[in-house]
């Protein structure tokens, strides 16, 4: 009965978890764990975390950024709101584009470069247009972009054939089957190209894409009347 009587005593004087916060106590704890971090080093990680994505990071971007050593909850302890830390940082805040600004841009960016865009073309003009991630989780992809933007985008078939083709041109300059290296070389002048890595995924072959690939522009070769030897080396 002691015991039954104890229980109940200590029961009475339990109480909730929220109610027993000394709110003082409180507001000298959460001071001692932002002293943790001063305002220029949080500022200075946000910096380094722009540096590492190419642009000024969201929250869930900063958050996924596995070299950053702050929370962004703490950034807004610090700073009061996400885009008064930013702003203090020198980074701009990320503002909401439509999909029509979007598509302006990549017109405009058309217009300025005389074909329709690439994702190198839009990587290179970072800060001064929409990101590349931000229209793939838009539309889908780049493609589905720029067919809406008004461009002439291929179909995967049509993409590979116009490789094939500007293959045998390659071929035809390099007096050889080009290599994986020379279709990068390549693409640093034509920068309309597929990438090596675009190709090679459309040979949809589980072994020897880029051999594949290499057939393909001998076989076209052949058709325009252009023989190669076994090597890969076009005849005279």
């Amino acid at each position: 009965m002691v015991i039954y009587h104890d229980c109940m005593a200590r029961r009475r004087k339990q109480v909730p978890a929220l109610e027993r916060i000394d709110e003082a106590a409180l507001a000298a704890f959460r001071a001692g764990m932002r002293r943790r971090y001063t305002d220029a080093e949080i500022l200075t990680e946000l910096r380094a975390s722009a540096e590492r994505l190419g642009r000024s990071p969201t929250m869930r971007e900063f958050a996924a950024d596995g070299e950053a050593r702050v929370h962004p909850q703490t950034v807004i302890e610090h700073f009061g709101t996400w885009n008064a830390a930013k702003r203090a940082a020198g980074l701009p805040p990320r503002r909401y584009i439509s999909r029509e600004e979007m598509l302006r841009q990549l017109r405009e960016l058309g217009d300025e470069i005389g074909r329709a865009p690439t994702s190198r073309d839009i990587e290179e003009r970072r800060g001064r247009m929409v990101s590349k991630s931000l229209i793939w989780q838009t539309f889908g992809s780049l493609s589905e972009a720029l067919r809406e933007a008004g461009f002439d985008v291929p179909s995967g078939e049509e993409r590979l054939e116009r490789a094939v083709r500007s293959g045998a041109m390659l071929a035809r300059r390099l007096g050889r089957l080009p290599s994986m290296a020379d279709w990068k070389a390549a693409r640093r002048d034509q920068p309309d190209l597929l990438s090596e890595w675009q190709v090679y995924r459309m040979i949809e072959i589980a072994s020897g894409p880029w051999a594949a690939f290499q057939f393909l522009i001998r076989e076209q070769l052949r058709e325009e009347g252009v023989a190669v030897r076994p090597d890969g080396s076009l005849s005279d």
